[in-house]
Protein backbone atom coordinates (compact mmCIF):
# COMPACT_ATOMS: atom_id res chain seq x y z
CA UNK A 1 0.00 0.00 0.00
CA UNK A 2 1.43 3.48 -0.95
CA UNK A 3 1.27 6.42 1.24
CA UNK A 4 0.22 9.06 -1.08
CA UNK A 5 0.68 11.47 1.60
CA UNK A 6 4.34 10.48 2.44
CA UNK A 7 4.79 10.62 -1.65
CA UNK A 8 3.62 13.96 -1.77
CA UNK A 9 5.86 14.94 1.74
CA UNK A 10 8.67 13.16 -0.60
CA UNK A 11 7.99 15.01 -3.82
CA UNK A 12 7.81 18.47 -1.92
CA UNK A 13 11.12 18.35 -0.38
CA UNK A 14 13.03 17.34 -3.77
CA UNK A 15 11.60 19.78 -5.59
CA UNK A 16 13.00 22.22 -2.32
CA UNK A 17 16.28 21.08 -3.25
CA UNK A 18 16.08 18.50 -0.13
CA UNK A 19 17.68 14.95 -0.49
CA UNK A 20 15.00 11.27 -0.43
CA UNK A 21 15.97 8.04 0.34
CA UNK A 22 14.25 5.91 -2.15
CA UNK A 23 13.49 2.51 -2.72
CA UNK A 24 14.05 0.64 -6.46
CA UNK A 25 14.25 -3.25 -7.26
CA UNK A 26 17.84 -3.09 -7.08
CA UNK A 27 19.37 -1.28 -4.25
CA UNK A 28 18.01 2.02 -2.22
CA UNK A 29 19.01 4.99 -3.57
CA UNK A 30 19.65 9.12 -2.24
CA UNK A 31 17.96 10.92 -4.66
CA UNK A 32 18.04 14.79 -5.40
CA UNK A 33 16.52 16.72 -8.43
CA UNK A 34 18.88 16.08 -11.35
CA UNK A 35 18.55 19.57 -12.93
CA UNK A 36 19.63 20.88 -9.37
CA UNK A 37 23.38 21.44 -9.23
CA UNK A 38 23.32 22.21 -5.55
CA UNK A 39 21.30 19.51 -4.52
CA UNK A 40 23.01 16.87 -6.48
CA UNK A 41 26.43 18.22 -4.60
CA UNK A 42 25.17 17.63 -1.46
CA UNK A 43 24.71 13.58 -2.67
CA UNK A 44 28.23 14.20 -2.82
CA UNK A 45 28.96 15.74 0.66
CA UNK A 46 26.34 13.24 2.16
CA UNK A 47 27.91 9.99 0.93
CA UNK A 48 31.54 11.13 1.05
CA UNK A 49 32.16 10.40 -2.58
CA UNK A 50 34.14 12.05 -4.91
CA UNK A 51 32.93 14.81 -7.13
CA UNK A 52 34.55 11.97 -10.26
CA UNK A 53 31.84 9.93 -10.06
CA UNK A 54 29.20 10.37 -12.13
CA UNK A 55 25.49 9.41 -11.05
CA UNK A 56 22.26 7.83 -12.83
CA UNK A 57 19.56 9.82 -13.53
CA UNK A 58 16.06 8.11 -12.50
CA UNK A 59 13.28 8.87 -14.85
CA UNK A 60 9.68 7.80 -14.37
CA UNK A 61 9.43 6.74 -18.09
CA UNK A 62 10.99 5.88 -21.26
CA UNK A 63 9.47 9.55 -23.42
CA UNK A 64 11.26 11.55 -20.47
CA UNK A 65 14.43 9.88 -20.57
CA UNK A 66 14.98 10.94 -23.91
CA UNK A 67 14.76 14.78 -22.56
CA UNK A 68 18.02 14.01 -21.21
CA UNK A 69 20.12 11.44 -23.16
CA UNK A 70 19.86 11.47 -27.56
CA UNK A 71 19.12 7.28 -27.50
CA UNK A 72 20.23 5.51 -30.75
CA UNK A 73 17.95 2.72 -32.39
CA UNK A 74 20.01 -0.22 -29.73
CA UNK A 75 19.28 2.04 -26.78
CA UNK A 76 15.37 2.64 -27.84
CA UNK A 77 15.17 -1.48 -28.01
CA UNK A 78 16.87 -1.95 -24.88
CA UNK A 79 14.81 0.06 -22.85
CA UNK A 80 11.34 -1.10 -24.84
CA UNK A 81 12.71 -4.35 -23.45
CA UNK A 82 13.85 -3.84 -20.07
CA UNK A 83 12.66 -0.67 -18.78
CA UNK A 84 10.96 -0.28 -16.29
CA UNK A 85 13.65 -2.25 -14.79
CA UNK A 86 17.60 -2.94 -13.56
CA UNK A 87 19.43 -1.53 -16.82
CA UNK A 88 21.19 2.07 -17.18
CA UNK A 89 22.03 3.23 -20.81
CA UNK A 90 24.86 4.97 -21.23
CA UNK A 91 23.97 8.07 -23.72
CA UNK A 92 25.41 11.61 -25.07
CA UNK A 93 23.49 13.88 -23.19
CA UNK A 94 21.45 16.77 -22.94
CA UNK A 95 23.67 19.78 -21.41
CA UNK A 96 20.57 21.84 -20.89
CA UNK A 97 19.29 19.51 -18.87
CA UNK A 98 21.92 17.71 -16.87
CA UNK A 99 23.91 19.68 -14.69
CA UNK A 100 27.56 18.81 -15.14
CA UNK A 101 28.09 17.57 -11.63
CA UNK A 102 25.75 14.91 -12.50
CA UNK A 103 28.21 13.80 -14.83
CA UNK A 104 31.41 14.64 -14.24
CA UNK A 105 31.46 16.68 -17.16
CA UNK A 106 31.39 13.84 -19.28
CA UNK A 107 29.17 14.62 -22.22
CA UNK A 108 27.06 11.87 -21.62
CA UNK A 109 24.70 10.66 -19.25
CA UNK A 110 23.63 7.24 -17.11
CA UNK A 111 20.15 6.79 -17.49
CA UNK A 112 17.33 3.97 -16.20
CA UNK A 113 13.96 3.55 -15.49
CA UNK A 114 13.23 2.00 -11.93
CA UNK A 115 10.79 -0.59 -11.36
CA UNK A 116 9.27 0.13 -7.98
CA UNK A 117 5.95 1.23 -7.27
CA UNK A 118 7.76 3.92 -4.81
CA UNK A 119 10.12 5.63 -7.20
CA UNK A 120 7.79 5.27 -9.98
CA UNK A 121 5.47 7.08 -7.78
CA UNK A 122 7.78 9.79 -6.34
CA UNK A 123 8.88 10.74 -10.15
CA UNK A 124 5.51 11.41 -11.33
CA UNK A 125 4.24 13.10 -8.37
CA UNK A 126 7.26 15.65 -8.19
CA UNK A 127 7.54 15.96 -12.50
CA UNK A 128 11.85 15.74 -12.04
CA UNK A 129 13.97 13.09 -12.81
CA UNK A 130 16.13 12.45 -9.64
CA UNK A 131 19.81 11.72 -9.66
CA UNK A 132 20.23 8.61 -7.36
CA UNK A 133 23.74 6.69 -6.38
CA UNK A 134 23.01 3.85 -3.87
CA UNK A 135 21.95 5.42 -0.41
CA UNK A 136 25.40 4.29 1.70
CA UNK A 137 28.36 5.93 2.77
CA UNK A 138 31.00 5.58 -0.58
CA UNK A 139 32.43 2.34 -0.92
CA UNK A 140 30.87 0.56 1.47
CA UNK A 141 27.71 -2.27 0.89
CA UNK A 142 24.51 -1.10 -0.95
CA UNK A 143 21.55 -0.94 1.32
CA UNK A 144 18.75 -3.21 0.43
CA UNK A 145 16.25 -2.70 3.03
CA UNK A 146 15.01 0.75 5.02
CA UNK A 147 16.86 -0.56 8.24
CA UNK A 148 20.59 -0.40 6.31
CA UNK A 149 19.95 3.32 6.18
CA UNK A 150 20.31 4.28 9.75
CA UNK A 151 20.90 8.15 10.87
CA UNK A 152 23.57 8.05 8.36
CA UNK A 153 22.42 10.96 6.43
CA UNK A 154 20.28 12.74 9.23
CA UNK A 155 22.68 15.35 9.00
CA UNK A 156 21.44 16.26 5.71
CA UNK A 157 17.88 16.38 5.97
CA UNK A 158 17.11 13.18 3.73
CA UNK A 159 13.32 12.17 4.06
CA UNK A 160 12.60 7.70 3.99
CA UNK A 161 10.91 6.33 1.88
CA UNK A 162 9.97 2.28 3.37
CA UNK A 163 9.49 0.39 0.18
CA UNK A 164 10.34 -3.08 1.85
CA UNK A 165 13.63 -5.59 0.73
CA UNK A 166 14.67 -4.50 -2.79
CA UNK A 167 13.40 -7.34 -4.97
CA UNK A 168 16.61 -7.54 -7.44
CA UNK A 169 19.22 -7.01 -4.50
CA UNK A 170 22.10 -5.77 -7.18
CA UNK A 171 22.51 -2.65 -9.03
CA UNK A 172 21.45 -2.66 -12.38
CA UNK A 173 23.84 -3.48 -15.84
CA UNK A 174 25.10 0.24 -17.02
CA UNK A 175 25.15 -0.56 -20.84
CA UNK A 176 27.24 2.17 -22.88
CA UNK A 177 24.71 2.77 -26.32
CA UNK A 178 26.97 5.01 -28.22
CA UNK A 179 28.31 2.49 -30.66
CA UNK A 180 27.79 -0.81 -30.48
CA UNK A 181 26.45 -1.25 -26.85
CA UNK A 182 28.88 -2.37 -24.07
CA UNK A 183 28.15 -3.29 -20.36
CA UNK A 184 30.42 -1.37 -18.07
CA UNK A 185 28.65 -3.14 -15.03
CA UNK A 186 26.98 -6.35 -14.98
CA UNK A 187 24.21 -6.35 -13.05
CA UNK A 188 20.38 -7.17 -12.94
CA UNK A 189 20.02 -7.62 -16.79
CA UNK A 190 22.52 -10.31 -18.06
CA UNK A 191 24.58 -10.06 -21.16
CA UNK A 192 22.71 -13.03 -22.56
CA UNK A 193 19.62 -10.72 -22.46
CA UNK A 194 21.01 -7.28 -24.13
CA UNK A 195 22.59 -9.36 -26.71
CA UNK A 196 19.07 -11.20 -27.59
CA UNK A 197 17.39 -7.92 -27.81
CA UNK A 198 20.67 -6.25 -29.88
CA UNK A 199 20.56 -8.88 -32.46
CA UNK A 200 24.47 -8.82 -31.68
CA UNK A 201 27.29 -9.69 -29.40
CA UNK A 202 27.54 -7.64 -26.15
CA UNK A 203 30.84 -7.61 -24.84
CA UNK A 204 31.49 -6.76 -20.76
CA UNK A 205 33.95 -3.99 -20.64
CA UNK A 206 37.48 -4.78 -19.29
CA UNK A 207 39.05 -1.72 -16.86
CA UNK A 208 40.90 -0.28 -20.07
CA UNK A 209 37.48 -0.50 -21.71
CA UNK A 210 35.41 0.85 -19.01
CA UNK A 211 38.02 3.66 -18.66
CA UNK A 212 37.72 4.78 -21.85
CA UNK A 213 33.93 6.12 -21.37
CA UNK A 214 34.56 7.78 -17.61
CA UNK A 215 36.85 10.32 -16.33
CA UNK A 216 38.06 8.30 -13.92
CA UNK A 217 36.51 5.08 -12.35
CA UNK A 218 33.17 5.62 -11.83
CA UNK A 219 29.43 4.37 -10.73
CA UNK A 220 30.50 1.08 -8.90
CA UNK A 221 33.70 0.53 -10.94
CA UNK A 222 36.28 0.89 -8.58
CA UNK A 223 38.53 -1.36 -7.69
CA UNK A 224 37.58 -1.28 -3.73
CA UNK A 225 33.56 -0.96 -3.67
CA UNK A 226 30.87 -2.54 -1.59
CA UNK A 227 33.12 -3.12 1.15
CA UNK A 228 32.59 -4.95 4.40
CA UNK A 229 34.20 -3.30 7.20
CA UNK A 230 36.50 -6.17 8.05
CA UNK A 231 38.72 -7.80 4.82
CA UNK A 232 37.17 -10.10 3.09
CA UNK A 233 38.77 -12.63 0.39
CA UNK A 234 37.40 -14.45 -2.11
CA UNK A 235 37.31 -18.35 -2.37
CA UNK A 236 36.78 -20.50 -6.12
CA UNK A 237 33.98 -22.77 -5.91
CA UNK A 238 35.91 -26.08 -5.30
CA UNK A 239 38.85 -24.63 -4.26
CA UNK A 240 39.45 -25.69 -0.15
CA UNK A 241 37.78 -22.94 2.70
CA UNK A 242 40.45 -20.97 5.10
CA UNK A 243 39.39 -23.26 8.24
CA UNK A 244 39.43 -21.79 12.10
CA UNK A 245 36.50 -20.45 14.29
CA UNK A 246 37.66 -16.79 13.81
CA UNK A 247 36.01 -17.04 10.33
CA UNK A 248 32.98 -16.00 8.48
CA UNK A 249 31.69 -17.24 5.67
CA UNK A 250 29.25 -16.33 2.73
CA UNK A 251 28.59 -19.32 0.29
CA UNK A 252 26.68 -19.92 -2.47
CA UNK A 253 24.96 -22.94 -1.30
CA UNK A 254 26.99 -23.96 1.73
CA UNK A 255 26.96 -27.78 0.55
CA UNK A 256 30.89 -27.68 1.25
CA UNK A 257 31.52 -25.97 4.78
CA UNK A 258 33.60 -26.61 7.31
CA UNK A 259 32.01 -27.05 10.76
CA UNK A 260 34.13 -24.37 12.91
CA UNK A 261 32.44 -21.40 11.18
CA UNK A 262 32.21 -18.68 13.57
CA UNK A 263 29.14 -17.24 11.27
CA UNK A 264 27.76 -18.36 8.10
CA UNK A 265 25.60 -16.59 5.70
CA UNK A 266 24.11 -18.88 2.35
CA UNK A 267 22.39 -17.20 -0.14
CA UNK A 268 20.61 -20.25 -1.88
CA UNK A 269 20.59 -23.62 -0.53
CA UNK A 270 18.90 -24.71 -4.28
CA UNK A 271 21.34 -23.38 -6.11
CA UNK A 272 19.29 -20.28 -7.25
CA UNK A 273 21.87 -17.12 -8.58
CA UNK A 274 18.27 -14.81 -8.57
CA UNK A 275 17.76 -15.61 -4.65
CA UNK A 276 21.45 -15.35 -4.21
CA UNK A 277 22.31 -11.97 -5.92
CA UNK A 278 19.37 -10.36 -3.86
CA UNK A 279 20.57 -11.51 -0.35
CA UNK A 280 24.11 -10.74 -1.04
CA UNK A 281 24.02 -7.09 0.65
CA UNK A 282 22.35 -7.96 3.43
CA UNK A 283 24.37 -11.04 3.98
CA UNK A 284 27.40 -9.11 3.76
CA UNK A 285 26.52 -6.87 6.54
CA UNK A 286 25.32 -9.13 8.71
CA UNK A 287 28.76 -11.21 8.31
CA UNK A 288 30.38 -7.95 8.64
CA UNK A 289 28.63 -6.90 11.77
CA UNK A 290 29.04 -10.74 13.25
CA UNK A 291 31.91 -12.42 15.62
CA UNK A 292 34.26 -13.16 13.02
CA UNK A 293 37.00 -11.05 12.39
CA UNK A 294 38.00 -12.79 9.02
CA UNK A 295 36.37 -13.02 6.15
CA UNK A 296 35.81 -14.96 3.38
CA UNK A 297 33.32 -15.26 0.34
CA UNK A 298 32.18 -18.07 -2.32
CA UNK A 299 32.46 -16.58 -6.13
CA UNK A 300 29.44 -17.97 -8.12
CA UNK A 301 29.21 -20.29 -11.45
CA UNK A 302 30.34 -17.18 -13.76
CA UNK A 303 27.32 -17.16 -16.02
CA UNK A 304 23.68 -15.23 -15.90
CA UNK A 305 23.47 -13.00 -12.67
CA UNK A 306 27.01 -14.94 -11.37
CA UNK A 307 28.93 -12.32 -13.17
CA UNK A 308 26.90 -9.53 -11.71
CA UNK A 309 27.20 -11.13 -8.05
CA UNK A 310 31.05 -12.08 -8.54
CA UNK A 311 31.58 -8.45 -9.57
CA UNK A 312 30.20 -7.16 -6.87
CA UNK A 313 32.46 -9.48 -4.88
CA UNK A 314 35.83 -9.37 -6.65
CA UNK A 315 35.05 -5.04 -5.46
CA UNK A 316 34.17 -5.69 -1.98
CA UNK A 317 37.49 -7.71 -1.77
CA UNK A 318 39.30 -4.87 -3.22
CA UNK A 319 39.72 -6.99 -6.33
CA UNK A 320 37.68 -4.98 -8.90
Amino acid sequence: MIDEAKIQMAAAHLLRGGLVVMPTETVYGLAADARNAAAVTRIFQAKGRPTFDPLIVHVADRDAAWDYGQPNDHALALAQAFWPGPLTLVLPRNPLMVPDIVTSGMETVGLRCPDHPLALRLLKESGLAVAAPSANMFGRISPTAIEHIGNQFDDFDALLLDGGACRVGVESTVVACLDQPTILRPGGVTSEQISAVCGCDVTIADTHGRAQHLPAPAPGMLASHYAPGKQLILREQGMPWPTGNEWGYCAFTGDDLPSDACHVEVLSDVADLAKAATGLFAALRRLDASSATRLCAELMPQRGLGIAINDRLMRAAGRG
